[in-house]
Order: structure tokens, then C-alpha cells, then sequence
């Protein structure tokens, strides 16, 4: 190795330091919040705002049990509230990503006339606000045959409100994660696709054999653009489910927040609720920074 390769490598793994700097600041600049949240989850409300304006609010020090979270569970039904948003929140992810991957797959692989005219005006509907669409999806919702099970029996009612279809269904397809999985099996090349056809395979048997195991980045991806706003949807559920037995953890925030404000279980509440974010975050982050890496460089 010459002197001159020597002093290269030597620049680039300095750079590479001076680049980690910024970065490791940056990460425990965005820390903060979270540290904050689950130290003080283990503190009473009174040391809360007494240690607010030190140091002391990201450090585990004073009076530390566990006594908040033992009182989320007496204040509200918190387990019914993260079995309903683990139902809705996997059915939308689970849904979502068949839905959404068939209309990518559609869009960006078969010929057909208009497919482009198709992709821009679901494209267009990005710019469309949620709350301005809101209330006419109530009256829609409100109007859509269901089917309830009472003493057993399975009926058949109109109006789909206070169920776990109203939460889930509207936000099954998603404009954005159909664009995303256009963009990314756009990038796969069409020669397999005809040596499938060559060998007598139709449409869905490429979707399933051959882009999907080929996709797994971008299913990732989706899969979490998806789960974090159906995890933190709160206005929706808020407007069409009244029973409590229905409701997610993000409306059953709303009980600690009546009269005299609980910090201490405000704080537990909130680190329960983000554990789920976290772990799915940790399982899927080396897929999703490869898809967005891929994006960035062939989309």
C-alpha cells in the first residue's frame, strides 16, 4: 500500500468521524423528549414540576416507583384500549400493504390505457387535508351495511358506526404507499416478467413469485409509514366510536386530562403507548433505510 492510499483512507475515516459528530448531537438532541417522558413517568407530579426547569428532569433521581403505571390501569381500561388499537392498527398494516402493493403492481408493470392519468389524480389526492373530508366520511360511514354479532347471532344493520370496521376500512388504501410501491417495482426489471409470461405465468403469479420476495424494502417501508398514523389516529376514532369498549389509546389519553391533570400518569400513559412505535421502529429500520436509500437513488 503506497503512502499516497495511506493518507486517502486516513482523510476518509477522518471525514467520517467529523460526519459522526453532528450526527451522534443530533440523536441525543431528539432523545431528550423521549428520556424525559419515561423518567419522569417514574416520578409523583410534585417532583415532576419541581426538577421541570433543571437537569435533574432527564436524570432518575427523588422519589422513583412504579406507582404511575399502576395508575393508568385504575384510571382507564388500558388493555382493552391497546387490544383495540392492535387490532385496527394490524388489519390497516396488513390490509394495507396486499391493497396498495396490487395497485403499485397495476400501475407500474402491466399496460393498459390511462394507467398514467390514474397514478396523478391518486397522486393528487395527497394534497386533499383529511379534516376537510371528515365529517361527509361520517355521514358515508353512517349510511354502509354492517353485519354485528349479538347473543351469538350475526345481524345485518346499517350504519357502521361503533365498530372496528369504521376505523379500519377508510384507511386500507393509501395514496402515498400505492405511489411508493409504483416507484419501487418500477425499478425491478421488466425481463422477468416476460420470462415468466414465457413460462406461463399470469399476473398474480408474478406479483406473488417474483416482485413481492423482491420488494421486501418497500413492503417494509409502507409498513411503517402505515402503522404510525393508525397507531396515533386520534380525530377519527374520536368522532365515530362512543362506546369505551371500542376506543384506542390515543382518545383514552383524553381521561387523564379531566380535571386535575395527572402529569405523573399522563407520562406512563404516553411511555406504554410508544414501546409499540419503538419496537416496530427497531425490527423494520434496516429495510426502510434500504428502500429510501433505493428510492433516493433509482426513483
Amino acid at each position: 500500500m503506497t503512502d499516497t492510499t495511506i493518507t486517502m483512507s486516513r482523510t476518509r475515516k477522518s471525514r467520517a468521524k467529523l460526519l459522526y459528530i453532528p450526527m451522534i448531537v443530533l440523536a441525543l438532541v431528539f432523545m431528550f423528549p423521549l428520556v424525559f417522558m419515561f423518567v419522569s413517568s417514574l416520578k409523583p407530579d410534585a417532583q415532576i414540576l419541581a426538577d421541570v426547569d433543571s437537569f435533574r428532569a432527564f436524570l432518575p433521581v427523588g422519589d422513583i416507583s412504579l406507582a404511575n403505571y399502576t395508575g393508568v390501569f385504575e384510571r382507564v381500561p388500558f388493555a382493552r384500549f391497546l387490544l383495540n388499537s392492535i387490532v385496527v392498527t394490524v388489519l390497516i398494516v396488513a390490509l394495507g400493504l396486499v391493497v396498495n402493493s396490487l395497485a403499485g403492481f397495476a400501475l407500474s408493470r402491466m399496460e393498459w390505457r390511462g394507467r398514467k392519468i390514474l397514478l396523478t389524480v391518486i397522486i393528487a389526492t395527497l394534497i386533499v387535508p383529511f379534516e376537510t373530508i371528515a365529517v361527509p366520511m361520517v355521514y358515508w360511514v353512517s349510511l354502509l351495511p354492517t353485519l354485528l354479532v349479538e347473543d351469538g347471532m350475526v345481524k345485518y344493520d346499517i350504519g357502521m358506526l361503533n365498530t372496528y370496521e369504521v376505523m379500519i376500512l377508510p384507511f386500507i388504501a393509501n395514496a402515498f404507499s400505492i405511489f411508493l410501491f409504483t416507484q419501487y417495482f418500477s425499478t425491478i426489471p421488466t425481463s422477468l416478467d416476460e420470462a415468466a409470461r414465457i413460462d406461463g405465468a399470469g399476473w398474480f403469479s408474478i406479483y406473488a413469485r417474483i416482485i413481492a420476495p423482491l420488494s421486501g424494502p418497500a413492503f417494509a417501508t409502507v409498513a411503517i409509514l402505515t402503522f404510525l398514523p393508525a397507531w396515533n389516529s386520534y380525530l377519527w376514532p374520536l368522532m365515530v366510536v362512543q362506546q369505551e369498549s371500542l376506543r384506542p389509546v390515543m382518545v383514552g389519553m383524553q381521561y387523564f386530562f379531566q380535571l386535575n391533570t395527572a402529569w405523573g400518569e399522563v407520562m406512563a400513559y404516553t411511555s406504554l403507548i410508544t414501546l409499540p412505535v419503538l419496537l416496530m421502529f427497531l425490527v423494520f429500520q434496516r429495510a426502510f433505510v434500504s428502500s429510501i436509500a433505493a428510492s433516493g437513488v433509482k426513483g
